[in-house]
């Protein structure tokens, strides 16, 4: 299996299919469009020198050409290397000198940081596309000739094509390195959660750079168009209406803002048939919320970029926990995926009682784990064990293997000698009608080592004080688990996963906690 050749099946089989909808650049291309691009690109790279396993580093928002480079590369036998476009220079730096890519491409509107990045650093080649770019990218595919790319039929399986640098919710990102063979088994599981049919339109909402992408080449290998978007709520919402979408997956927040959007009601969005949420924990009382407000059947995934999707909550445990049947499931992150282990475990890598009560570790054993860390062998045989992928999520699980998350485990505040999962605590917040978005942390505390500080941003137009939240969530935990203090804020900081940088809301308490000793 080579994940390149899913632009050539679809050339092959029905040319004139459309493949991908670039809404940010008002451009459209079909399948067969798109493969004799992919072609052009890959000899042009191999014509440049590159070789098997040499990296392309990438910087671009969503487009048609980040597509071309990633099937591109796929065919030919190089290793993608997408560049996370919100990260500072020396952010991006570091990533580039942890890869070593032959070819740096990126579009026009991040010329500057190229440059800075040259500057810093020996970068043999750079190519560039989009409005007011040198022309370079294009040139190189007009110049390219059109055939299949030597050497292609020996490339697939089990040869590197990916390394997609993790959120880094916790420090430095790492480079999670996958092959074709990792990334066709997580579309797999994707196929069979999301029960993909070929007149789907899938819409992208999350960037290129990072797993997401993978959702919208599963579409893609369906032979379904994939619609490119730049995430903003009401466009979302226009651009579902205006093609047609009938799937796509957005991270809590996204289903958060859309749905607060003035107007929503008066979309067309009849078209969509699946929405998958993930990326975060989402409370029940959200989801019951989005289960109302879309017409669709809602899927939650539960994954990361070491492993994809992991885990699904089914359309049916949805249905069934509106309808009071499981109805506590709705904090799950569901079961097992279709090629997925899964196992709640603790520290020796036993499984821990399924009462719903015991935590244990989140540990994955499937096709679709990455290889290991890119270069980082000693961190690689701790993550991953007998083939086990340690995910660092704690959880519990119940008699029918369904696993609710209840922290990860630098996230667990531990008070009076107390743990607190904030994920808990956040569900509880969330009650309160004028929350949109919370993060709970642990903050020091002298008495108690540390105590609970919520972060909240509010609804627009919406309104609550610091007493307003603590009391709500009194009404649903115990005493040692309320907030102690609340902050309000416009926007919380997230990875590109959409993951909440919980470590960027504790680092200034502790850091003058750290100043003060």
């Amino acid at each position: 299996m080579n994940i390149g050749n899913i632009s050539a099946k679809w050339a092959s089989l029905d040319p004139n299919r459309p493949a991908i909808v670039d809404i940010p650049n008002d451009r459209r291309m079909n399948f067969g469009e798109l493969d004799e691009r992919v072609r052009r690109l890959a000899n042009g790279l191999l014509s440049r020198g590159l070789s098997k396993g040499d990296r392309v580093a990438v910087l671009s928002k969503n487009c048609i050409p980040y597509f071309e480079i990633y099937l591109a590369c796929a065919r030919a036998g190089f290793i993608a290397q997408p560049l996370n476009w919100r990260l500072s220079v020396p952010e991006m730096a570091r990533i580039i000198e942890d890869g070593e890519p032959a070819v740096l491409i990126s579009d026009a509107e991040f010329v500057a940081e190229r440059d800075a990045l040259k500057d810093q650093l020996h970068i043999a080649s750079c190519l560039e596309y989009g409005v007011g770019s040198d022309g370079s990218y294009d040139a190189l595919l007009s110049a390219a000739n059109t055939g299949e790319p030597q050497g292609s039929d020996q490339i697939g399986n089990d040869d590197p094509v990916l390394i997609l640098y993790t959120g880094g919710t916790t420090g430095l990102s790492k480079g999670a390195l996958h092959t074709h063979k990792t990334l066709f088994m997580g579309m797999l599981n994707q196929t069979v959660a999301e029960r993909v049919v070929p007149t789907d339109v899938y819409m992208l909402t999350g960037q290129m750079f990072h797993i997401p992408v993978a959702l919208a080449m599963n579409y893609m290998a369906h032979g379904c168009p994939v619609v490119l978007i730049n995430f903003e709520a009401k466009q979302a919402l226009e651009v579902i209406q205006a093609e047609r979408v009938s799937a796509f997956l957005g991270i809590t927040t996204m289903l958060n803002w859309m749905m607060a959007v003035d107007g929503f009601e008066n979309y067309d969005i009849s078209s969509l048939r699946n929405i998958q949420y993930g990326g975060g924990p989402m409370p029940g009382s959200v989801v019951r919320a989005a289960l109302k407000a879309f017409p669709c059947t809602l899927i939650q995934g539960y994954g990361q970029t070491e492993g994809m999707t992991m885990s699904f909550l089914s359309q049916e445990d949805h249905q069934l926990a509106i309808d009071g049947v499981h109805a506590e499931r709705l904090n799950s992150c569901g079961r097992e995926g279709f090629v997925t282990r899964i196992m709640v475990a603790d520290s020796e890598g036993n499984p821990v009682p399924k009462d719903s009560l015991t935590p244990g570790e989140i540990i994955v054993y499937s096709e679709a784990n990455m290889v290991g860390y890119w270069r980082r062998p000693e961190l690689t045989a701790q993550t991953i064990r007998d083939g086990w992928m340690w995910t660092g999520d704690v959880a519990v699980w119940d008699s029918d293997g369904y696993v609710f998350i209840v922290d990860r485990a630098k996230d667990m505040i531990i008070s009076g000698g107390e743990n607190i999962y904030s994920t808990q605590v956040e569900a509880a917040i969330h009650q309160h009608p004028a929350v949109l978005e919370s993060a709970v942390i642990g903050i020091p505390d002298d008495e108690w080592g540390e105590a609970v500080k919520a972060v909240v941003v509010l609804k627009p137009g919406e309104t609550a004080t610091e007493q307003e939240i603590i009391d709500t969530a009194k009404q649903h935990l115990a005493s040692y688990q309320k907030p102690r203090s609340v902050d309000f804020v416009d926007s919380l900081p997230k990875a590109p996963t959409g993951k909440i940088l919980k470590r960027d809301l504790r680092d200034k308490y502790w850091k003058d906690r750290d100043a003060k000793v």
